[in-house]
């Protein structure tokens, strides 16, 4: 038992490569940290729990209300860091905060999507930024209970959030009349079960209940019906540990780190053909050739071809387009991709474009739940006709059926994830056509073969 244990705390990140490797650009999550000082007393040491203490009046001052609250959050420009980038203050005033009886606030540290990493890393080495944002959260929407939602596939993150949860409960940051004040606040960790589909926040909801992780129907939203029927907000790990130091400085301050309508910093998590992978937290509206210079520009002084801006969700960009981008939500979205989850997957130019499809529509017909029949049946024809054309088996009108499919599957089916499937199928049809036209008539690649 020994010797596994030994074998695999080799595969174990210290975060040492991946975040505390001294080149981000003015953190204010990352700010302070070394791996070692996740502990309360650390926290507090960095100022943590001062926000709250400002909410609650607990540093001298008169507290804030509800209304402020939300209100500094939308003066801030904070936007959803798990992916969809809807502003966090408008869903927080969603929330019928008059409705009686219980109301929830859910945190979404399902973190799936193929190329993030950041929100395990912000529970393991800053869970405290995370408790104290959702704390906030939960009083400025008048929730009682909430919950956090972890990836069921990385246990060591789950008992660290565990055990700062124990600190902040002996503390009195959480339970019963927080603080001494009137407001009272549990908040649990709930272990999730590896499934892509439950990052999906209904599908999530499911998994909370013990059900089967299977997206809802919306309408209604929830806000309205969420959690066993009450009113809950669900916001990204990152987007919570944006909170304190909004609080802290003000909606107007965050506002200026970013840019217009984009607020605030944001950790990308870079991966790929570059020489220095890791997570970078940077202001957003900071131009693109200075994220790749941070994390060491391309590989063995290779030409760089295309970049997935978002995750693996995103329709890919080429360089030529890349290149020209600002990292922030609008810039991207005119370039034609999304920022997402913020994770940047670089790829260079002895990378085929069929094969990364060929293996993203694997992902995908493999992490649908099945409920919806466009993107159960339509993903498998995804990978099936793709699978084909790398495999040297293509035929000339593969490449219009392949946009058929895809355009069959979005919009069709009750969550994103159709559309997650379908949108690198055709970005990468209009980006790379002439690669996939050559595999067909070819029966080979482009570029050298890899594994």
């Amino acid at each position: 038992m020994k010797d596994v244990a030994q074998f695999l705390s080799q595969f174990q990140s210290s975060g040492e490569k991946t975040c505390f490797h001294g080149r981000h650009i003015n953190p204010q999550i990352y700010a302070g940290l070394n791996g070692n000082n996740w502990s309360l007393k650390d926290y507090e040491a960095r100022g943590g729990y001062q926000a709250l203490r400002k909410v609650l009046g607990k540093d001298g001052g008169e507290g804030l209300t509800q209304d402020q609250i939300i209100a500094i959050i939308k003066e801030s420009g904070l936007r959803g860091r798990g992916g969809a980038g809807f502003p966090t203050g408008l869903k927080w005033s969603f929330m019928p905060r008059q409705f009686p009886g219980d109301k929830f606030l859910v945190c979404n540290s399902d973190e799936g999507e193929p190329g993030t990493c950041k929100d395990r890393e912000i529970l393991m080495h800053n869970p405290h930024i995370v408790i104290e944002g959702m704390v906030i959260g939960a009083f400025a929407i008048g929730a009682s209970r909430g919950y956090n939602y972890i990836h069921g596939e990385i246990f060591q993150v789950y008992e660290r959030f565990q055990a700062a949860l124990q600190e902040a409960r002996e503390a009195g940051y959480i339970g019963q009349n927080i603080m001494g004040s009137n407001f009272s606040f549990e908040l649990n960790a709930h272990h999730g079960f590896g499934a892509y589909i439950c990052g999906e926040e209904t599908a999530l909801l499911e998994s909370i209940e013990g059900k089967k992780g299977q997206p809802r129907f919306k309408p209604p939203f929830p806000a309205s019906f969420g959690l066993y029927g009450r009113p809950t907000i669900i916001n990204n790990t990152e987007t919570f540990s944006a909170v304190p130091w909004i609080i802290r400085n003000g909606g107007q301050a965050y506002l200026e780190c970013g840019k217009p309508n984009n607020g605030g910093t944001k950790i990308f998590s870079v991966s790929g053909d570059v020489e220095r992978p890791g997570n970078y937290e940077i202001p957003l509206g900071t131009p693109f050739s200075v994220l790749l210079e941070l994390a060491g520009g391309v590989r063995s002084g290779r030409q760089l071809k295309a970049v997935i801006p978002g995750g693996s969700s995103s329709p890919v960009l080429p360089a030529s387009i890349i290149m020209d981008c600002t990292m922030d939500y609008d810039s991207i979205a005119k370039a034609g991709s999304m920022l997402g989850s913020g994770a940047v997957i670089v790829m260079d130019d002895t990378r085929c474009m069929v094969k990364s499809l060929q293996r993203l529509s694997y992902f995908y017909m493999h992490e649908s739940c099945g409920q919806c029949t466009p993107c159960r049946e339509g993903t498998g024809w995804l990978w099936r006709v793709v699978d084909r054309i790398e495999n040297g088996k293509g035929r000339p009108a593969d490449m219009d059926l392949l946009d058929s499919v895809a355009g069959n599957i979005m919009g069709r089916t009750i969550c994103a994830l159709g559309d997650a499937a379908a949108m690198p199928v055709r970005a990468m049809l209009k980006h790379f056509r002439p690669e996939f036209e050559y595999h067909v008539e070819h029966k080979t690649c482009t570029v050298s073969s890899y594994v």
